[in-house]
């Protein structure tokens, strides 16, 4: 009899299962919502929810476990540095859970996923849930970066810009002044 066992198994080994929810939840940092079966999302959930909380310790022994749980690995071939920083970028699970994710949740104490159920699949009728995070915004982008990027494409557009809308506003103008004297 399995009392007390609340571990739900999935079909696999427990080899598998604990593989597979791994790349679940890294599919869940990466891409912020996944779409899987009811019964996967409801077993990744807590892994997901304890990987949260060690990322909101932030120190390196929490960067360890939250690894070791993960099976989060570098790139697997050599890379240039611009490759290495696109990987870096939108691929790292551990600076995305470190430096995104945990920051988002520092204030909220538990409950960072929700489970929204959708329509059954056609191949085996099996429950299709949504996993995903609950009230994320990514982080706002540094403004020092970006502000001389904006300044100067800008700058070059505005005299174009700036120019049809005084045209507009001679036109309309003129035609105020004629429905006017009318």
């Amino acid at each position: 009899m399995r009392h007390l066992k609340h571990t739900a198994k999935l079909g696999r080994t427990s080899e598998h299962r604990n593989a597979m929810l791994a790349n679940l939840v890294c599919s869940l940092i990466k891409h912020k919502r996944v779409t899987t079966t009811l019964a996967k999302a409801k077993a990744a959930r807590p892994v997901a929810e304890k990987i949260v909380t060690l990322g909101k310790r932030g120190t390196l022994q929490a960067r360890r476990l939250v690894n070791a749980r993960l099976r989060a690995h570098g790139p697997t071939v050599q890379l240039t540095k611009d490759e290495r920083r696109k990987w870096r970028q939108n691929e790292d699970v551990l600076r995305i859970l470190f430096e995104e994710i945990a920051p988002a949740f520092k204030e909220r104490n538990g409950g960072y996923t929700r489970i929204v159920k959708m329509d059954q699949r056609p191949g085996d009728a099996a429950q299709r849930a949504i996993l995903e995070w609950v009230d994320y915004t990514p982080p706002a982008p540094a403004p020092a970066e970006s502000a001389p990027a904006e300044e100067a494409k800008p700058g070059e557009a505005k005299p174009a810009e700036s120019k049809p809308t005084e045209t507009k506003s001679a036109e309309t103008k003129p035609a105020e002044t004629k429905t006017g004297k009318k």
